[in-house]
């Protein structure tokens, strides 16, 4: 299939199960779109696992489904395991383990080779989401009883944290940065907070980032930054690395979406951020300049979650319709619309003033501008202040 061809067939493509995986797409959109159909309900999470050649799918049906990516076929089912919808899943780097969490109030821990269950914890409250750790020691679970985290050990599921009254409000989201050094978490009540692994105590706070719940968040592969998307249509960039956010705030990425966004995702080199809302959109980000660059439109009711394959070539979301469409982007950079896109938002740049001349200049929002105060006619003036100290002897 040509992904530029406005005027390609729709070819059905029999799974060994039977489940019908379709190519789609509409007129002029220019995006090949495969829909995956075997949830009866709301799919309420998606990712993608072993090296992106599987799905992975949770459910308001009670189930979590491992699909083959190429071609759609359902290669495990795990079912009888939760009594209410599932809300999360995640896999277990390296131990074939699937741990999904439940408004039934329970994490489970699942055996893919098998299809059984390992481990079942109840957590006393309804659970909004789950992550498990890089190294695959840990996994955490929001809960919306005493607005709580739960962290438990991945092998046994025994109890190591609990932190009560983490958030002022229910926790909506919690994610691990890929170091296994903390663990993010945001709240209907607009704050976010980083739980630091070692000490064992929070170490960054931030409250009223947003002007709504603040429903999903995401690191960059490097921990530097992380991402926070909210039910008031916006996505913000924290550098929580440096914390210079704590003098100019976070980095606002606005009118990607008219609905309230329900969940995003960073590409593993975070040159591309993927968002989805509940206007029924994915938007795509460009990092490096900040800017919307492609909607891909298609879903009937909410999205519910994102995810990007490693090689940015492919997207999933899963969705309140029911759904998972797998998109292929790969040819999205030669689309006019994007090419124009990147082109009327001038590539995220921000303008500055010179300390010395007074005149402006630009430089990409993504700059430290706290070390940039001069054009660079001024700084060509005194270049030896710009050069780095040469090495001690």
């Amino acid at each position: 299939m040509d992904p530029l061809a406005l005027d390609e067939p729709v070819s059905e493509e029999k799974t060994e199960k039977g489940v019908a995986s379709l190519w789609e797409h509409e007129a002029l959109s220019q995006i090949p779109v495969k829909v995956l159909r075997g949830h009866t309900d709301c799919v309420s999470s998606c990712q993608y696992c072993f090296s992106d050649t599987r799905l992975l799918t949770g459910s308001h049906d009670k189930t979590a489904i491992f699909w083959d990516v190429e071609t759609g076929a359902q290669l495990m089912v795990l079912k009888g395991g939760h009594s209410a919808a599932i809300t999360g899943c995640c896999l277990v780097p390296e131990k074939n383990r699937v741990i999904t969490s439940s408004w039934d109030k329970n994490v489970n821990a699942w055996d893919l080779e098998t299809g059984k269950i390992l481990w079942t914890v109840a957590q006393g409250g309804l659970l909004m989401s789950c992550s498990v750790s890089g190294d695959g020691k840990y996994v955490a679970s929001a809960s919306d009883m005493e607005n709580a985290l739960h962290i438990n050990c991945a092998d046994t599921g025994q109890r190591l944290h609990y932190m009560p009254g983490h958030h002022k409000s229910t926790v909506m989201s919690c994610q691990f940065d890929a170091q296994s050094q903390h663990l993010a978490s945001v709240s209907a009540d607009r704050s976010i907070k980083l739980w630091d692994l070692c000490s064992h105590k929070t170490t960054l706070t931030i409250n009223s980032a947003h002007k709504n719940v603040i429903s999903s968040c995401c690191f960059t592969r490097n921990g530097h930054y992380l991402c926070t998307a909210s039910w008031d249509q916006t996505l913000h960039l924290w550098d929580v690395q440096t914390g210079s956010y704590r003098k100019k705030g976070g980095i606002q990425l606005s009118k990607g979406h008219d609905g309230s966004i329900s969940s995003c995702t960073f590409s593993n080199d975070a040159s591309v951020l993927v968002s989805g809302a509940y206007d029924r959109t994915l938007t795509l980000w460009d990092m490096k300049g900040l800017c919307k660059t492609l909607v891909l439109k298609g879903h009937l009711d909410w999205v519910t979650d994102v995810d990007i394959s490693a090689d940015k070539n492919w997207v999933v979301s899963s969705s309140k319709d029911s759904t998972v469409r797998v998109w292929n982007i790969e040819q999205s950079e030669h689309i006019p619309a994007v090419i124009e896109t990147r082109r009327a938002q001038g590539m995220g740049f921000q303008i500055l003033k010179c300390e010395e001349c007074g005149k402006s200049f630009s430089v990409s929002r993504l700059e430290n501008t706290s070390l940039i105060t001069k054009c660079v006619f001024c700084r060509l003036k005194a270049p030896d202040r710009y050069l780095p100290a040469p090495p001690c002897l």
